[in-house]
């Protein structure tokens, strides 16, 4: 038995079950970060000195970060388009290009932590260290989630667009909602850790 208004929008709120579930995830993504950076509001507020995120942190390799980001919301919008428009080609090469950018986005990170560790930090008695690793630990790991969901649309998912292209095509809208909200935090996480 099929699940109905898969892909037709429910009459009582006009969209179907994938955007109504994914908006209501995203609504408790708000809540948790949010509660993140008000912890960090308080604990800047809370002490006389508090340091700059660039005597910690690369604001170089941060600002390239947040390129790959915004250009990876760019592709992934490009393929959801393509899909609209009956173009697959074109779609596994937007989506293999969020990919792209995203698991580069990972490895700027890498060296970014490596370099923290390697410099004797002490993130466990640092209250920015410890803020800086939570908020930005919480974001890679929401990264990787994206990174897993379009890989596996691109690539084993992909037999939907021959079954139901409709449906695969919600799917991608979904996800990308999904990676425009992942985006969306680091925009606001690069100026408030790195910058001020």
């Amino acid at each position: 038995m099929e699940i109905p208004y898969g892909v037709k929008e429910r009459p009582d709120t006009g969209l179907n079950n994938a955007k109504l579930g994914i908006w209501l995830f995203l609504a408790s993504e708000v809540m948790l970060f949010g509660g993140l950076f008000s912890a960090y509001i308080f604990l800047r507020t809370g002490v006389d000195d508090w340091p700059m995120g660039s005597k910690y942190l690369d604001v170089k390799m941060a600002t390239l970060n947040t390129l790959f980001l915004i250009t990876s919301s760019v592709t992934m919008v490009m393929s959801w388009a393509s899909l609209k428009l009956n173009d697959f080609k074109k779609f596994k090469l937007y989506a293999g290009s969020t990919l792209l950018l995203a698991c580069g986005f990972l490895v700027i990170k890498y060296f970014e932590y490596s370099s923290k560790f390697s410099h004797s930090y002490y993130p466990s008695t640092d209250n920015f260290l410890g803020i800086y690793f939570t908020m930005t630990g919480l974001h890679v790991i929401h990264v990787i989630g994206g990174i897993a969901v379009i890989a596996f649309l691109l690539f084993p998912g992909a037999k939907m667009w021959e079954t139901d292209p409709e449906r695969f095509t919600s799917r991608i809208e979904v996800t990308g909602l999904y990676w425009h909200f992942v985006d969306l935090v680091w925009i606001f996480l690069f100026p408030v850790l790195y910058l001020l």
